[in-house]
């Protein structure tokens, strides 16, 4: 996975340290979601203090919603941190698989939580990740 130049995304962001981290890895851009106002607060401050607001672009929206709106190849790299156990993992993987909105998407979930076929999943304790890749 090349994130040097990447445009990224960071769905269900929370402090937005998985897009933070592609941008310090360089990524061109990373588009950050979140529904909570805390959250947005948290990404704006952490961008700028890492001085990268000029390549952020932050989106108060239900992560789901804003994926569901998206064109295939939207993105190079899709990041999904939803809540654990209410669905919305499949959800977002489903979501991807209908119309891949970036090359590679990584959604982390809990262990316990089936996704779609068509990924590549790790699991760490009760944590997992499952990584989707175009073809």
């Amino acid at each position: 996975m090349q994130i040097a130049g990447a445009r990224v995304l960071d769905l269900y962001a929370g402090s937005g340290a998985l897009g933070l981290e592609a941008l310090s890895r360089g990524a061109a851009s990373a588009d950050f979601v979140d529904v909570a106002p805390t959250a947005i607060k948290m990404i704006r401050e952490n961008g700028a203090t890492l001085g990268a607001l000029d390549r952020m672009y932050i989106h108060r929206a239900e992560a789901l919603r804003f994926a569901q709106r998206l064109e295939a190849d939207a993105f190079d790299i899709a990041f999904a941190d939803p809540p654990y156990n209410l669905g919305m993992a499949p959800r977002v993987a489903a979501q991807w698989l209908r119309v891949p909105f970036a090359n590679v998407l990584g959604v982390e979930h809990d262990s316990h939580e089936e996704l779609p076929e068509g990924g590549d999943t790790r699991v760490y304790g009760g944590t997992a990740v499952t990584i989707y890749r175009a073809t």
